[in-house]
């Protein structure tokens, strides 16, 4: 007996196509009906074939289908179910259809439904990021630049920094709809179904918003897959970003935020421990959603035209791309709805001297001098102030006129919420414009709602 595996098994696809059955089986049913309209079928046999692909949908939904491997992959399985049902009639569906045009319009078809609730996704994580950042709109906190304080910003723009990347996430998912919504039914292997067959009927009925002008392309084509990777990809990258905030902030060092303890778990030997796992779980899942990029990208680059048995490989990433970046916003959501803000010690970081430097460095530039210079001064000024272990507010004028004769009795007005108020510019973190930046999202949302 030999030692080498079944090269059937090797070859099947059932394991995960499977999942695209209720696709293939809406492919199948309009295909049907283009195939009477086309006066391939009667009217008797449509209504056989449709009648047959109902009874499959319900052995589905109910999990009785008889799934064959050894019939390698989802459509034979339909197909061979659907003759066994309603007899040789069945075998009728495939005329001028090939697996090949088959398997790209049920990829497609589900890739438009996961775009569709990615988006719902975004929406909502954006709407908890507003929200979270509205009932914080007077709370301060150091901003960082190489994780080193750098200036005071409001949270409130620090958390709608994330809502511009999710904007940002949104648009692209958008762009990838339009780039999935072409129908490919009707090329069947490589050069085009031999019937004639009304394909704008076809894509209407599918609710396709175009249709592939090119049988060969549309047979091969996944490109698609690589624009709904990436944009994955980006996606939970800005996740990942905001979990290592969440992750350090919720550190003792730090000791900004407290996330709800369903997204924490303890120590099996520490028990004071409380560990940000949701979060670390959510920056560990960047890895696969790239490496699916990776992957399909890989897959796809050596390949000539039209159809190779390589695109068999298109699915798993995928499908786990999809999975793991719609549990990750579930997931992201919940945990920034549940987090709570330690508002007192990031009001006590934020009044630290030294992030005060910049706007110190503005005052003299505001007097008239220039500003490389201003930023040597107060360079001199602030090593002064840390060697002789004083704050601003214990300065006299006569300490500040040591380092320039520019200072004036109004450079005592200067603090962190002067500091703040003082970038009321379109992008800064003054609270005008953080609240006229929370109206405009809501409205944006509410607009996409309408939609």
């Amino acid at each position: 007996m030999s030692s080498f595996g079944d090269p059937a098994t090797f070859l099947a696809s059932l394991d995960f196509d499977k999942k695209l059955a209720h696709y293939d089986i809406q492919g199948s049913s309009a295909w049907a009906q283009a195939l009477f309209r086309a006066d391939v079928i009667s009217d008797d046999e449509l209504k056989s074939i449709i009648k047959g692909l109902q009874s499959i949908t319900k052995e589905l939904n109910e999990g009785i289908f008889p799934f064959r491997v050894e019939l390698e992959d989802i459509h034979f399985n339909i197909e061979r179910r659907l003759i066994e049902l309603v007899g040789p009639v069945g075998g009728k569906l495939h005329s001028g259809r090939s697996r090949n045009d088959q398997i790209a319009t049920d990829i497609r078809l589900f890739c438009k439904d996961a775009i569709s609730n990615i988006l719902v996704l975004l929406k909502r994580f954006q709407k908890t990021l507003v929200d979270k950042a509205e009932s914080h709109i007077d709370v301060m906190l150091p901003g960082y630049t190489h994780l080193q304080r750098a200036q005071p910003v409001l949270l409130s723009h620090h958390l709608l920094s994330y809502f511009e990347m999710v904007t940002r996430d949104v648009i692209r998912f958008k762009q990838a709809f339009d780039r999935v919504d072409v129908l490919p039914l009707g090329s069947a292997a490589l050069s085009g179904t031999p019937y004639g067959v009304d394909r704008e009927w076809l894509a209407n009925e599918l609710g396709f918003g175009n249709i592939s002008m090119n049988s060969m392309d549309a047979v091969s084509d996944r490109d698609f897959i690589t624009d709904i990777e990436f944009s994955a990809s980006m996606t939970m990258i800005h996740l990942s970003r905001l979990c290592e905030e969440i992750i350090l902030w919720s550190s003792e060092e730090f000791n900004y935020v407290t996330a709800g303890d369903a997204y924490t778990s303890g120590s099996s030997i520490m028990p004071q421990k409380r560990n940000p796992d949701i979060a670390e779980l959510i920056r560990g899942k960047v890895g696969r959603v790239a490496g699916a990029l990776i992957s399909t990208i890989v897959t796809l680059k050596g390949l000539p035209l039209a159809y190779n048995r390589d695109l068999q490989e298109d699915k798993e990433p995928l499908f786990d791309v999809v999975t793991t970046l719609q549990d990750s916003l579930d997931m992201m959501a919940g945990m920034l709805e549940s987090l709570e803000f330690n508002t007192d010690r990031m009001d006590a970081d934020s009044r630290d001297d030294l992030l005060l430097a910049t706007e110190v460095a503005d005052y003299l530039t505001k007097k008239g001098v220039p500003f490389r210079e201003s930023h040597g001064v107060v360079k001199s000024l602030f090593e002064k102030i840390v060697e002789d272990g004083v704050s601003l507010s214990d300065l006299d004028l006569n300490y500040y006129k040591e380092f320039s004769t520019y200072f004036e009795e109004d450079i005592k007005l200067i603090n962190t919420e002067s500091a703040i108020a003082a970038r009321n510019i379109t992008g800064g973190t003054s609270k005008l414009q953080v609240i006229q930046r929370i109206n405009d999202a809501r409205m944006g949302l509410s607009e996409d709602e309408q939609d």
